[in-house]
């Protein structure tokens, strides 16, 4: 799924933040039941720093979503884990009935963003996770 959600980034983190400043549209890489934890990446139109982890979204797949970007990215330089469904979850603007979900993703693009995640996560990259309160 691609959803709406306030997505707090590891340098607002750092900062003492708890909440992040803006609502992009976020990858679900892992998703349990109700109650449980949830992992998102946040799809950005900001071309990534070279050899910063990212999966560029193409021309057919933004358009899928529902994307108007020239250009976007899904980073995986910060990834959000949360209680499920969780309070960070935000409408989509103009959509009715009201509603956090963009569209699903193509799986080839959420394999190669999970698979991206998981080689991140074995580097045990300090910061890469953010992990998000409900309080």
């Amino acid at each position: 799924m691609v959803l709406r959600y306030r997505f707090l980034w590891a340098h607002e983190a750092e900062r003492g933040q708890a909440e992040g400043a803006k609502d992009p549209p976020v990858v679900v890489l892992i998703l349990m039941a109700d109650g449980e934890e949830a992992v998102v990446a946040p799809i950005t139109t900001v071309a990534p720093e070279a050899g910063a982890p990212a999966i560029e979204i193409p021309p057919r797949a933004r358009a899928h979503l529902g994307l108007d970007a020239d250009q976007c990215w899904i980073s995986i330089a910060t990834l959000n884990r949360f209680v499920w469904p969780g309070p960070d979850l935000r409408a989509v603007p103009d959509r009715t009935p009201r509603t956090a979900l963009y569209r699903y993703i193509p799986q080839k693009l959420l394999d190669a963003a999970r698979n991206t995640a998981i080689a991140e996560l074995s580097k045990r990259v300090p910061g890469l996770i953010v992990s998000r309160s409900t309080e």
